[in-house]
């Protein structure tokens, strides 16, 4: 007689293992091992399934873990050694078994979710999201800005509202699904007849048909149109930055429309560059005006004229900041970050000459 399978081997897990690391452990090892998907083990399948079937259950593990085995007697798996069918003796019970002609038609719920088509939590369809560039100058970054695009997409049918019925007319059941959106379809592999759902082409999963079709979608519910979008772009957005408008995507019959996604691109500015939540700017000035200190006018990015006042012995590349003045940010603002460049003359004159000389005779 052939010696007993370990089935916490064949699953790749620990003797400890919770019934929760089994059933992700066979939910794993099924989605990689199943016969649909091609060029797999077909008998390493039916060693997880059994391996499973087994210590999935608390009183069949306990018989396994004291003897090497489940007996017959609780529906535990078949001898090794067995003859004829494979799974005789095996129970298929905690699969939602039924039995119909052809074979063995297995609902593995949500063990096998959607490769199966099994009862598992259902996925609301959902339109296609799309994206867009869209460029805007530097002050509309700082201080936001909206504006109005054209986009071409799928769209909800404006006429019948998306039922695809001609305007006063009513909804039929679908005959094709009988009214349940999904149509089951049966594949046949070593382990018998397997049911697979899918959405029903006939009515895109709504149940229902028009009796007489919209004109202008003809009976879609949606059709490819040009839709006019507003934007509205935040204060501070920065350059590369998303927007995200859910439900302005491509538009779907039965399900929810998906998303549209705006890249910003933003325009760079002839005079400040950003630095987080401040502006930064260079501003050039005279070596007697650093050395004896004045004032300056600079204009604000909101075009507003902003006196500065120089102290006496700035240097080149020191820094001035004049709070409040930068970029909006979270309810206040960052600061207007200055800095000095003092500008050196190409030429001088003999008067001026003359004064320098003087300026380093006293030690300057």
């Amino acid at each position: 007689m052939a010696s007993a399978k370990d089935y916490y081997k064949v699953l790749g897990v620990d003797k400890k293992a919770t019934k929760e690391d089994i059933k992700n452990a066979f939910r794993k090892l099924a989605h990689k091992y199943h016969p649909d998907k091609g060029g797999t083990d077909e008998s390493h399948f039916k060693e997880i399934t059994e391996a499973y079937s087994v210590l999935s259950d608390d009183k069949k593990r306990r018989e396994y873990d004291a003897y090497g085995q489940a007996f017959p007697g609780s529906t535990g798996s078949r001898q090794a050694g067995g003859q004829g069918n494979p799974f005789a003796g095996f129970d298929f019970s905690q699969f939602q078994q039924g039995f119909g002609q052809g074979g063995v038609d297995f609902d593995f719920g949500d063990i096998f979710g959607d490769m199966f088509g099994g009862r598992g939590q259902a996925r609301t369809p959902r339109g296609r999201d799309i994206s867009i560039d869209l460029e805007i100058s530097f002050k509309d970054a700082a201080f936001g800005t909206s504006r109005t695009v054209l986009i071409g997409k799928i769209s909800t049918c404006s006429l019948c509202k998306g039922n695809g019925a001609k305007p006063g007319t009513e909804l039929e059941t679908c005959k094709t699904c009988n009214g349940s959106g999904r149509v089951h379809e049966a594949r046949n592999s070593i382990l018998g007849q397997f049911t697979s759902v899918r959405t029903c082409t006939a009515c895109d999963g709504s149940g229902k048909i028009p009796k007489e079709k919209c004109t202008e979608c003809k009976g879609h519910g949606v059709l490819r149109k040009e839709e006019e979008i507003k934007i509205n772009v935040p204060a501070g957005i920065d350059n590369g930055e998303m927007i995200r408008l859910p439900g302005q995507g491509e538009a779907i019959k039965t399900g929810v429309a998906g998303d549209l996604y705006v890249k910003m691109h933003v325009k760079p500015h002839a005079t400040f560059r950003r630095d987080g939540a401040n502006l930064v700017m260079d501003l050039p000035v005279k070596l007697t005006d650093s050395l004896l200190g004045t004032t300056v006018s600079i204009e604000t990015l909101e075009g507003k004229t902003l006196e500065v006042k120089i102290p006496v012995m700035k240097r080149a590349e020191e820094l001035l900041r004049v709070a409040g003045k930068g970029i909006p940010f979270e309810g206040s603002r960052g600061d207007l970050i200055i800095r000095l460049e003092v500008a050196l003359p190409h030429k001088l004159s003999s008067k001026a000459k003359k004064a320098l000389e003087d300026l380093k005779s006293e030690g300057l």
